[in-house]
């Protein structure tokens, strides 16, 4: 009988409380259900032991792929084919994503497995009564995501971690991880996120 290597991760992830203006991805429900097997698919594609680790899910990306800095668009577009294969809604709530379009773009010119994505909180914070927008984790909330993230990174024998943004970078040093911060792509920093990347897989081949 095999053992599932992410089963702590997904043991973690579902222990993370849920407050009334967050919602939790995976799960038992039919869409939660499918946003979890998008995960696993992602997660057991070949990579680079880099993770980026950003903030939180945005209801335009995340919230509808399950899968980090991933839209609709980048789906049918099939950026890779592991992503091409992702399971879409019938009737998606956004058919893309800025951060997620930035993402890919700037993995374009990456040499090498790609790294993989993951949020320091797993669950999408939204304006209360109004789950399509996104607002900023609670610093309780990221406390409370942390061990998840921490955990995926053991299962996946990440070695370097970027964070994506400084309020990651801050959760991680909390939780006595030392990570590099590149810049989000959100909010004109989309050129400056690629720069940055860039360098750090430059270094890894330099």
């Amino acid at each position: 009988m095999s053992v599932d290597p992410l089963a702590g991760f997904f043991r973690l992830l579902r222990a993370v409380p849920v407050p009334p203006d967050a919602e939790a991805l995976y799960g038992d429900d039919p869409e939660g259900a499918r946003r979890e097997r998008n995960l696993r698919r992602y997660l057991a594609m070949p990579h680079a032991p880099v993770l980026l680790l950003g903030e939180a899910p945005g209801w335009r990306g995340m919230t509808v792929t399950g899968v980090p800095f991933t839209s609709v668009r980048e789906v049918e577009a099939a950026v890779t084919p592991e992503i091409a294969a992702l399971e879409l809604p019938s009737e998606p709530q956004a058919p893309w994503e800025a951060s997620s379009r930035d993402v890919w773009a700037a993995f374009r010119a990456w040499t090498g497995p790609l790294p993989l994505s993951w949020p320091v909180y797993p669950h999408h914070p939204f304006v209360a009564g109004d789950p399509r927008t996104n607002r900023t984790p609670r610093p309780a909330e990221v406390r409370a995501g942390a061990p998840v993230a921490l955990e995926l990174i053991r299962a996946l024998g990440v070695e370097v971690v970027v964070a994506v943004g400084r309020k990651a970078q801050g959760a991680l040093a909390a939780a006595g991880v030392e990570a590099p911060a590149v810049r989000h792509p959100a909010q004109g920093g989309a050129r400056q996120f690629t720069e940055q990347l860039l360098r750090l897989n430059g270094s890894m081949h330099g």
